[in-house]
């Protein structure tokens, strides 16, 4: 995935509100952009990080510019626009990319299902093979305590609508169908990914349940660059 416009760099004051994120430029100035990422965001949104910011033709917008990476005191750059999680994501899907996911003949985007009224990101499907419903996560959670283990995790924070996903993933394999959750690390120091069950216990079961019941977990890390975004490399689950 390309940015639309070249981003632009700023340093970060502070991300609040959950999407707003005031930035500073190089000569002393400061403005505020939208920040897309419902998540506590640890250790992505640090005072005076560098930012990286897109800009909007669009003179309607109340916030013209959104933040799209931060980097990190270690260098990593991370992307904090979640809604990037899915395009990378179909992207990688048409070009047969996950090998895993590869061979379906028709794609379809945010498809209702379930008995919780939710809607899959993508829906997998062709002759002769079960339907195969894909659920994506944006991962950018580093360890805290060795955050240059390479140690990621998922949720962030409690999330009841995580749950709810899995348990619609359940559903769907009880029903003959073949269900995925697709972790998309976008932190560059991210080498592998677990449930965060330190964070969220609940999650963390569902998900160990939904495992042994046949829910298929796989996780991919993005190269990233201020110029393009690329789901490239398969990393382990555990």
């Amino acid at each position: 995935m390309k940015f639309a416009t070249p981003l632009q760099q700023a340093r970060l004051i502070k991300r609040y509100k959950r999407f707003l994120a005031d930035l500073r430029l190089a000569d002393g100035s400061e403005f505020t952009a939208h920040c897309a990422n419902t998540g506590k965001m640890t250790g992505c949104a640090e005072p005076d990080f560098a930012a990286f910011y897109s800009t909007s033709d669009n003179l309607k917008r109340k916030y013209r510019h959104s933040l799209e990476l931060t980097r990190n005191q270690f260098g990593q750059l991370i992307c904090v626009n979640t809604a990037v999680a899915n395009k990378l994501v179909e992207e990688a899907l048409h070009a047969n990319l996950i090998t895993q996911l590869s061979g379906y003949e028709q794609l379809q985007s945010e498809v209702k299902y379930g008995q919780e009224n939710s809607r899959i990101d993508f829906l997998l499907s062709g002759p002769n093979r079960p339907n195969c419903y894909v659920e994506v996560k944006s991962v950018t959670l580093l360890s805290q305590d060795y955050p240059l283990s390479g140690q990621g995790y998922f949720p962030d924070a409690q999330t009841l609508r995580g749950q709810k996903h899995i348990r619609e993933l359940i559903e769907m394999v009880e029903q003959g169908h073949r269900a995925v959750l697709l972790f998309a690390v976008l932190h560059e120091g991210i080498s592998q990914v677990s449930a965060a069950k330190h964070i969220d216990e609940k999650y963390a079961l569902l998900l160990d349940s939904a495992i042994t019941k046949g829910v298929e977990v796989l996780a991919y890390k993005a190269n990233i660059s201020t110029d393009e975004i690329t789901l490239a490399e398969k990393l382990l689950f555990n």
